[in-house]
């Protein structure tokens, strides 16, 4: 009884202790710049959110998958189409981390954070086509808002690199021809 008592004791003293950073690996993952014709962004709020924060479309990039595949495929599953033509992928990881308050619960628990890839891509469907009332719905709003407003409407941990996505497909943000 007491082997028992000790072993319980020392599992919850492992639990107890506060995850870390270098606990857990990123996930990697693809971010997706979807444009309208008018040059302007798609950005959606999380469903799971009680804050005010929104986010461009963006999901785990499965086992043997590539990023532009896994791009479109995202971008069905949290917005319900793949109507879009591929602009620009960044030819860079850009990678950031949970804050200390969501480890071990945002991303399901198991990462720090997300290594992501981006891609810049053109909508070419109408409004009507965009249905967040997915299978399994990430976002309860949309709209879609000018390239500048992106920085001032994000979780303050994904600022700095869209930040470094704005400036990498900034030059697409415009009217398409």
């Amino acid at each position: 009884m007491a082997a028992s008592a000790d072993w319980l004791i020392s599992r919850m003293a492992l639990r107890a202790r506060p995850l870390s950073h270098d606990d857990l690996p990123y996930r990697p993952s693809v971010g997706m710049m979807l444009l309208n014709r008018s040059g302007l962004v798609f950005v959606g709020k999380r469903i799971d959110q009680r804050a005010e924060g929104w986010q461009l479309p963006q999901g785990g990039i499965d086992e043997g998958e590539s990023v532009v595949d896994a791009g479109f495929r995202e971008m069905e599953e949290e917005i319900g189409t793949r109507n879009a033509v591929l602009l620009r992928e960044l030819d860079a990881w850009l990678s950031y981390d949970l804050p200390p308050h969501l480890l071990g619960v945002a991303l399901r628990g198991r990462y720090r954070g997300q290594r992501q890839r981006w891609l810049a891509l053109r909508f070419l469907g109408e409004d009507s086509d965009i249905n967040i009332n997915t299978a399994e719905p990430e976002f309860a709003r949309w709209n879609w808002i000018d390239l500048e407003t992106l920085p001032r409407i994000v979780v303050p941990f994904k600022r700095n690199i869209y930040t470094t996505v704005i400036e990498a497909f900034r030059d697409l943000a415009r009217p398409a021809e």
